[in-house]
This record gives structure tokens, sequence and C-alpha cells, in this order.
């Protein structure tokens, strides 16, 4: 089996006695496979960067998590660039939505709680998608950064869930049932 490493990624040849031409050319096939996820990683990572920047105006928590997506940049060699993330820009108008249309109370509790799980999912896939591609690429260090965001993502969901199912759900599920019944005297 022959081996040979490029851009951090590792190719084998599992033709036996193969020649030198195919050789090279399964190593070409995998530095480009190679070279477009890394396209891929870089499109992603600028799309985190924009959702990541977004979402810091509501919540400063994510200023730490900036500072890592722009560390990885780093790690790159590239600019730290954003992209329009018209997914986050879709659930951030949700979210305002919900706190707009909802009365206060328990009710616009779980909304706003719906609204940041749906949020935090949205991270999750994205950090994780992002972790696997720098692990695929040999980017070692940029792993660790994109482990530990994708860590405090999981965090904050559960905590979410906590609130919710503890206390928010079952207040909003009364609420809903106290309106009903006054209505109906």
């Amino acid at each position: 089996m022959d081996k040979s490493k490029s851009n951090g990624s590792q190719y084998v040849s599992t033709r036996g006695g193969s020649s030198k031409g195919a050789q090279t050319k399964e190593a070409n096939r995998g530095e480009m496979q190679s070279s477009q996820l890394m396209k891929l990683f870089e499109e992603e990572l600028k799309d985190i960067y924009w959702a990541e920047k977004a979402l810091t105006k509501a919540i400063p928590k994510t200023e730490e998590q900036v500072k890592r997506v722009e560390q990885v940049f780093e790690l790159t060699g590239k600019k730290a660039v954003a992209k329009k993330c018209e997914a986050m820009e879709g659930l951030i108008k949700e979210a305002e939505e919900i706190m707009e249309e909802c009365e206060e109370g328990a009710m616009r509790d779980a909304g706003i709680i719906s609204a940041g799980q749906k949020v935090e999912h949205y991270e999750m896939a994205s950090y994780g998608t992002l972790r696997q591609f720098a692990e695929t690429l040999g980017l070692t260090d940029a792993v660790a950064l994109l482990e530990e965001t994708l860590n405090e993502e999981k965090i904050a969901d559960k905590k979410l869930t906590e609130v919710a199912l503890s206390a928010v759900n079952v207040e909003a599920s009364e609420e809903e049932e106290t309106r009903t019944k006054k209505s109906s005297k």
C-alpha cells in the first residue's frame, strides 16, 4: 500500500504494484479533494463568523466564540471575513417576531427558549461540521478551537432545555389553561 501526504491529508493507493504515474494520479486526485474541502471549510467558516458577529449584539457571550473563529482563520492563513448567513438572519428575525407577537410572561419565555434552541442547533451543526472538516484536513489546532465552541453550544442547549422543562413550558401551559377558563365563564 502506497501512502503519501499533502495538505495535511493522507492518500492511500490500494493498487498493488501500481506504476508511478498511477500513484501520482491518485495523489493529485486527493489533493484536489483536499483543496475542495478546504474551500468549503473556508466558506462555512465565513458563514459562522457572520452568524456569531450578528449574535454578539444580542448575546455578549459569543464574543469569545468570535475570537476563536478568528483564530481558526489565522491558522489557515486567511483573513477573517464574514459572509452573510441567511439561515442565522432568518433565525434572528424569527426570534424578534416571537418577542413582538407574544404577550409578556411564560408564553413569551417559552417562545424565546424555542428560538434560542433553534440558534443553538444551527450552531452545533455548523461547528460539528467545521470540526470534522478541520480534522479531515489535519488542522489539529483548529479542531481544538472548534471543539471548544461546539461543547459550549451543547451546554447552552442543555441549559435551555432544562429551563423549559423545569418551569417555563409548564407555566406556559397553565397560563393558556387559565385564559381558556376565564373566557368560558
